[in-house]
């Protein structure tokens, strides 16, 4: 006789359908928000903001709102000025999408450019670039 084991749909790395399609929808709605500087914040008024990601819980009652501000400068003030208007900006994203419950919002600094740089500097060091030469004639 087969055991059946409890299986969480919710439990796997990769979001479903419709927390991609939310995180989406209140991707845009923050943007359109940002460039049109709805914010009244000195700090947010002064920089240009993207927003290239939102990662939606499964439930979709938590955003994780990945920001960076254009050039990078000035980061964390960008942050700060985001988390001190976290109120208003979860309730205009409320009033824009339509979902059951407006989801909490949760801002973090994106780092993939970092990252990217990070590795891209690592693949031009002079010992990778000996492993790329001798790794065809091995």
């Amino acid at each position: 006789m087969a055991r059946h084991r409890k299986f969480r749909r919710d439990s796997g790395r990769v979001p479903s359908q419709r927390a991609l399609r939310a995180g989406e929808l209140v991707r845009h709605a923050l943007a359109d928000i940002l460039s049109r500087g709805e914010v009244h914040d000195p700090v947010l008024q002064s920089h240009m903001v993207t927003v290239p990601e939102v990662r939606m819980s499964p439930d979709l009652r938590l955003a994780t709102i990945f920001i960076m501000p254009l050039g990078g400068r000035e980061a964390k003030d960008v942050l700060a000025a985001l988390e001190r208007n976290k109120k208003f900006l979860r309730g205009d994203i409320a009033r824009r999408i339509n979902l059951k419950f407006a989801p909490d919002i949760r801002f973090v600094l994106d780092n993939r450019f970092d990252e990217a740089e990070r590795i891209d500097k690592l693949l031009r060091t002079p010992d990778v670039a000996r492993d790329l030469e001798n790794g065809g004639s091995e």
